[in-house]
């Protein structure tokens, strides 16, 4: 290995992406010493970070003097079942402005489709039905649930807001936010969700979080609330969600990850009426993107820092 600037050594992609990654680290930051993982030449234990995604099991040992682990993912639960994890190693979630900022546009959209019924708009030209049912409240009048506020929720938050949405958020620990209401811990969920129009769940992926928009979640909204998942599939109970949809309770729902990706093909998502489904698209940055936040996590952890997305692995998040 060349010595120059501190050593990246890429598992995620696979061989076949490396020198797309190369590349790009060339130009936004040179002074990278970037090499494929499984190189022959590479000695592991001259390796500074590693990129991941999915290395197999024990696959980081021999990677010894390692200062940070960056996953390409935002979930970084599946590297945790290796039961070999050098958990001392910081381990970085993927994040940048971009993945942000596409998050809070996707959130958005998913806001103003389900206020405004176009859900019902996209049944009825299916069925060349031209039927008006006049919708005449306006974003201000809407107030927008984040549950699971953390950094990502934020940027969301603030894109609802300029968009003239009412904000609140629900954390554990409640941090405050310009413009939000904000709610903590468990015994604020009750009013949390009593003034909730459309709930949007980020919560982080945790067991606690497991099946965790459920019955008693959904009867805490008002009647004719709607619910917006882009945290994980497995949080959302769907026979709940079906149920609270059939009986009117809820009005709508946009579900962008699920427990089976895709679902399966007899499942009744892809058909209810008050469901629109997207294919875990809510916010996937470009590689480029996603390279110059690997710099800078770099650049920061070279100085001593500590991301923001760094996994707390006392929190599990």
């Amino acid at each position: 290995m060349v010595s120059q600037g501190p050593c990246l050594a890429i598992e995620a992609g696979g061989e076949k992406t490396f020198s797309l990654w190369r590349d790009l680290f060339r130009k936004i930051a040179p002074s990278l010493n970037i090499v494929w993982w499984k190189a022959p030449d590479v000695d592991p234990a001259a390796v500074d970070y590693l990129l991941v995604w999915k290395p197999p099991a024990g696959g980081l040992t021999p990677f010894s003097g390692l200062k940070g682990i960056i996953c390409t993912g935002a979930g970084v639960d599946h590297l945790l079942k290796d039961p070999d994890w050098p958990v001392k190693v910081p381990l970085i979630r993927m994040g940048g402005e971009r993945t942000g900022v596409l998050m809070a546009e996707f959130v958005l959209w998913a806001c103003l489709s389900l206020f405004r019924g176009a859900r019902a708009w996209a049944w009825q030209q299916e069925r060349h039905i031209f039927e008006r049912e006049l919708i005449t409240r306006v974003a201000s009048e809407v107030s927008v649930g984040i549950m699971g506020f953390g950094s990502l929720g934020r940027v969301v938050a603030q894109r609802l807001l300029l968009n003239g949405f009412r904000v609140r958020g629900w954390s554990r620990s409640g941090r405050a936010e310009p413009g939000v209401e904000v709610f903590a811990g468990e015994e604020a969920l009750g009013a949390f969700l009593g003034g909730t129009d459309i709930l949007v769940n980020l919560l982080p992926n945790t067991p606690e979080t497991a099946d965790r928009l459920d019955r008693d979640v959904f009867a805490g909204l008002p009647g004719a609330a709607a619910v917006v998942n882009v945290g994980r599939g497995t949080q959302l109970v769907e026979a709940d969600l079906l149920a609270a949809l059939d009986s009117g309770h809820l009005s709508g729902a946009v579900l962008d990850v699920f427990r089976t990706e895709p679902p399966d093909p007899d499942s009744p998502l892809w058909v209810h009426p008050r469901i629109t489904m997207t294919p875990h698209a809510a916010s996937e940055a470009s590689r480029a993107d996603h390279a110059r936040y690997v710099a800078d996590v770099i650049g920061q952890l070279e100085k001593g820092g500590m991301p923001d997305l760094a996994y707390d692995f006392s929190r599990g998040y």
